[in-house]
């Protein structure tokens, strides 16, 4: 079971063992691992639904789609790619190293701690488990406290179906996570908060431990001049989903805030009210889809933001709570201040401002101007500026017409850039996140070149210029001394 006791030396000494054994090597070891997710996930998918509803209050149907079926898929991709990603890889050599071969090969890296969020516990936990047992790593798994059942299933089915002597979970608070980064690891995976990150990055820094940090920011959402009324339609459930839909918007890619022509805003608005009506109804709270808030420091938190003076008067639609359910309705604001904490800071809730641009075009400038996002979103069919969007912003990703799907593709890296995190996983991006591509380089004793050793003089330095911008022609007349100058 997962450990409650503040010294870890054993458990990552038998960790230790276990990669130094050399069975997390073996692919039928990493096949079994990857095949035993693929099992826990479909026989405790009742434990998984109960514990993700006693912690977020997320709908069976929307932990299936976010959580169940994303590890599910993963974890089957992985299974069907194992093998041609662990192969080696034959690298290129020039004429001068001959006779010579070079391959690259893939190596796991070794004991690697991964540090899970709360808004998604299942998917930002076995995510990088998967890519971490592809790579063929012994592995620490510590959840997040704030969503307690699901560590506490978490904890279980691992104990239950996976390796206990190479994968083992470690529950507990800052605390904890405090005196495990107190030990030395070869690879640290953290999914959270920037505050937080930087406490990780600081610790690993004294071990010189490479980390992936996926953190977050304002992912912003250009939404055009949309004339088509069925693209308007999709366009509003794919906003209201990326926005709502995802853990009630406690989510890192989701829509942060909306940038749109004045001119358009009011069209804009009845849109989103009508549909998050479809959606979730007169009463979202008994609705049952959209989720709770994590806790009353989170919940008060988002009030807060709200109850702004300059920031209340904003409100064009909903904007109602339940403290004692955790609970608030997916909320429209209009134009809010800009130096407000709701246009500053991450909102991590179903707070939705939407802000005004007398072109459109500003929407560039505006991202500029700003921290870089985890994702940028755009609803736009003028290919002028989606080749702005892609060339003048920076961001983890950008997907047009569309939110947070590209988190689902596995052929897709997934991470941020600058604030919002650096490192990349999912699919293959996963197996290399976890491993290390080492070069290996044989030569023979047939042909060897004396300039490259000393005594020195000018002509090995005439050999050595024609050698290293590989001008073979050149070197042969030198050495020939039919030619003496560079």
């Amino acid at each position: 079971m997962g450990s409650i006791v503040d010294n870890f030396e054993d458990e990552l000494q038998e960790l230790r063992e276990a990669f130094d054994s050399g069975k997390t090597r073996e692919l039928s070891w990493r096949r079994s691992q990857l095949q035993a997710i693929l099992s826990l996930i479909k026989e405790r998918e009742s434990d998984i639904f109960k514990a993700l509803n006693q912690d977020l209050g997320k709908h069976h149907v929307e932990a299936y789609r976010d959580e169940i079926g994303t590890v599910a898929k993963s974890a089957k991709y992985a299974l069907g790619n194992l093998k041609k990603w662990t192969a080696s890889k034959r690298a290129k050599l020039p004429l001068a190293a001959f006779p010579s071969t070079a391959k690259l090969v893939n190596e796991p890296l070794g004991v690697v701690l991964i540090i899970s969020s709360w808004n998604f516990p299942f998917g930002l936990s076995f995510e990088p488990i998967i890519g971490a047992i592809a790579a063929g790593n012994t592995i620490i798994l510590k959840p997040s406290e704030l969503a307690p059942a699901c560590s506490s299933v978490l904890t279980k089915i691992i104990h239950d179906y996976l390796d206990n002597s190479a994968i083992k979970v470690i529950e507990g608070g800052p605390s904890v996570g405090e005196k495990l980064l107190r030990h030395k690891f070869d690879k640290i995976f953290f999914t959270g908060g920037g505050r937080v990150g930087q406490i990780v990055m600081t610790a690993a820094a004294k071990n010189l431990t490479p980390v992936t940090l996926e953190l977050g920011g304002k992912c912003p959402a250009v939404v055009d001049l949309i004339s088509s009324s069925w693209d308007r339609k999709i366009a509003m459930k794919r906003i209201i989903w990326g926005k709502f839909g995802a853990c009630a918007g406690q989510a890192c890619i989701g829509i942060d805030y909306i940038l749109t022509q004045k001119k358009f805003a009011p069209i804009l608005v009845e849109m989103l009210k009508k549909y998050i009506m479809k959606s979730f109804g007169d009463n979202p709270m008994k609705s049952n889809s959209v989720a709770k808030i994590i806790n009353k420091k989170h919940f008060s938190r988002l009030k807060g933001l709200l109850d702004e003076p300059l920031v209340k008067s904003s409100i064009v639609f909903g904007g109602s709570s339940n403290e004692e359910n955790l609970f608030i309705e997916p909320t429209i604001l209009l134009d809010p201040p800009l130096d407000s904490a709701i246009m500053t800071e991450e909102i991590f809730g179903p707070l939705l401002p939407i802000i005004t641009l007398e072109r459109i075009e500003d929407s560039v400038e505006f991202i500029r101007a700003r921290p870089k996002p985890l994702a940028v979103y755009g609803f736009t069919n003028n290919e002028k500026l989606q080749k702005r969007m892609i060339r003048e912003t920076s961001s983890g990703s950008i997907t047009f017409n569309d939110a947070i799907i590209q988190y689902a593709v596995d052929t897709l890296p997934f991470g941020g850039v600058g604030g919002s995190g650096f490192g990349r996983y999912h699919g293959k991006y996963s197996f290399e996140n976890f491993s290390h591509q080492k070069a290996v380089m044989m030569r023979g004793y047939l042909i060897d070149f004396g300039f490259r050793y000393p005594p020195w003089n000018n002509k090995k330095l005439q050999l050595l210029k024609s050698g290293l911008r590989y001008d073979y022609i050149k070197l042969v007349f030198i050495k020939l001394g039919l030619k003496s100058k560079a």
